[in-house]
């Protein structure tokens, strides 16, 4: 953690949704005046597409059939903690894209699933914000986790996930539904010993369940709406939140656990923006206290 130069990360799987609440943090940082770096995980994918596409074949062939974007392996871990401490101790780093389709391709002329190059972070900037698969992620080799100093997890229940995820790879990357379920399958280690460790990690995780029927996610025809869902809200570390401020700012909200509220699927971005603008601002007077 930096007070000089804060970090903060968003996590969450393939599918959850935290482009999303990516958009909610621009808001904030525009309408706050804040200055923010932003980097994205895929852009410490180890593997271009073709290239990883290539290592999942050879581990299959020598009978690992787990190998995938949630692996540590296939990513840039150590560089990502790297610049993670970097950042904090000298507000300096680098990043790249990772290219996704020829909308990307026109903005960064670059052909789809290759990487930009790597390019310095602007000379100043009042804080590092990332989204990705690994923001709070521990493993036996790194600790990428002690560097955030807002954690914030976006974890659908799981049903909701994958029907998130079939709709987008099927409607913007144009795969059929049984290879968006063979990437499922194949992830599924990792997702157990890398992604949801995570959720312990983080500050805050925002956690959207379905009130409708998603009891099966490979056949559902439509995303449950966010009137069709209600949010979960659980704080690490309740100490400072006032619960009865947002209680009565958020209509139909209620206290799950001393430290969970639940709001409804529709309020997210008013309870996003209630909660997280002053602990952004938090993070910025202190670093202007130390500066």
């Amino acid at each position: 953690m930096s007070a000089k130069h804060p970090i903060i990360s968003v996590t969450g799987s393939s599918g959850a949704g935290t482009t999303s609440v990516r958009r909610t943090f621009e808001q904030i940082f525009r309408r706050e005046g804040v200055d923010a770096v932003f980097i994205e995980g895929d852009a410490y994918h180890r593997y271009n597409r073709v290239e990883m596409r290539e290592e999942t074949e050879r581990h299959k062939a020598e009978g690992d059939y787990s190998f995938s974007h949630f692996s540590p392996e296939a990513n840039l871990l150590g560089e990502l903690e790297a610049m993670f401490e970097e950042y904090g101790r000298k507000g300096t780093g680098k990043t790249r894209h990772y290219v996704h389709d020829d909308d990307e391709a026109k903005c960064y002329g670059c052909p789809p699933g290759e990487f930009t190059d790597w390019e310095p972070f602007p000379a100043e900037s009042d804080l590092l914000f990332y989204e990705g698969l690994h923001g709070a992620v521990v493993t036996d080799d790194c600790n990428i986790a002690q560097y955030p100093d807002l954690k914030i997890g976006v974890v659908p229940v799981i049903n909701l996930e994958w029907i998130q995820k079939i709709h987008r790879d099927r409607s913007t990357r144009g795969y059929t539904t049984e290879a968006v379920t063979d990437t499922i399958l194949r992830r599924m280690p990792d997702y157990v010993h890398y992604i949801c460790p995570q959720f312990t990690e983080t500050t805050i995780n925002f956690q959207r369940v379905p009130i409708v029927d998603t009891s099966n996610p490979f056949v559902a025809r439509w995303i449950p709406t966010a009137d069709e869902s209600m949010v979960v809200i659980r704080f690490a570390d309740p100490r400072g939140i006032d619960f009865s401020y947002l209680l009565s700012m958020i209509h139909d909200s209620f206290m799950s656990r001393a430290n969970s509220i639940v709001v409804p699927g529709g309020k997210l971005d008013i309870a996003m923006q209630l909660i997280l603008t002053p602990l952004i601002l938090q993070l910025i007077e202190r670093k202007r206290r130390v500066s």
